[in-house]
């Protein structure tokens, strides 16, 4: 089994390599790693040349934000499964990959995986910030808020290209609009394997508290795009979230 690494950056020299290696590094190696670079200017691309023979496939050019990018990625992608390694992230370790690999190939029906995850601070520390546990999927979840930790989920390339790709109506939360149209809306089957997959650093897109109200408002009309009370949704999805940020104060 063929699995699809994604990395998409921009202006991310900081931490671009600790990403790039943690995907060289897994000890599983039937790996198709794929870049996108959105014509970084910082040294980023200078840093992703120094493993282009690693490399299967790397862009790099002006695009219209991360998920114009990641969309980039899926259509180079010639994986049996596909998933996504952000540029601030790393993978939780070496075993990572080869546990979702385990699990797909342990159960042949399933449509995509997903794991647990940690944020650590975005400094020399790396301090525990957040414990993102997943838990067994069900559709009475993603009505109270929950949905799984996005780089963690897996899925077939059979089930994106019948499903489709990124929304880019929506700039911060599409990873949001993804999970609840591939899990709520079309139902697929998925696995929850309980280990950690990945370590993310605080300050990314995502987690930014300058972008967190913007993320909100994404949010709010995403649950009701797809016609859930979007209202509830949102405040229970962020009470999930503060009730972890609060486990590690």
């Amino acid at each position: 089994m063929r699995i699809t690494i994604i990395t998409v950056c921009f202006n991310r020299k900081a931490t671009i390599e600790k990403a790039i290696k943690s995907v060289l590094e897994q000890n599983y190696h039937d790996i198709e790693y794929i870049i996108i670079d959105g014509n970084s200017t910082d040294g980023t691309k200078e840093i992703i040349e120094s493993y282009r023979d690693k490399i299967c496939k790397f862009v790099s050019e002006p695009d219209s934000g991360m998920y114009d990018a990641i969309n980039k990625g899926l259509k180079l992608a010639t994986g049996d499964v596909i998933g996504l390694m952000h540029s601030d992230d790393e993978f939780y370790d070496k075993k990572a990959v080869g546990r979702i690999a385990a699990r797909f190939n342990a159960d042949p029906g399933i449509d995509g995986v997903y794991g647990d995850g940690v944020y650590v601070s975005n400094d020399k520390d790396e301090r525990l910030i957040r414990d993102r546990i997943g838990g067994v999927f069900s559709l009475k979840k993603i009505k109270e808020g929950w949905l799984p930790l996005h780089p963690t989920v897996y899925l077939k390339k059979t089930i994106i290209d019948n499903n489709g790709a990124y929304n880019l109506d929506f700039k911060i939360a599409s990873d949001t609009e993804f999970l609840l149209r591939y899990l709520y809306k079309y139902k697929i089957k998925m696995s929850y394997i309980d280990s950690y997959i990945v370590r993310m650093r605080m300050g990314g897109m995502s987690t930014s508290f300058k972008t967190a109200f913007e993320v909100l408002y994404e949010d709010y009309k995403i649950y009701k795009f797809h016609g859930l009370a979007a209202i509830l949704a949102v405040f229970l999805k962020k009470t999930i979230a503060l009730r972890q940020y609060m486990l590690h104060l």
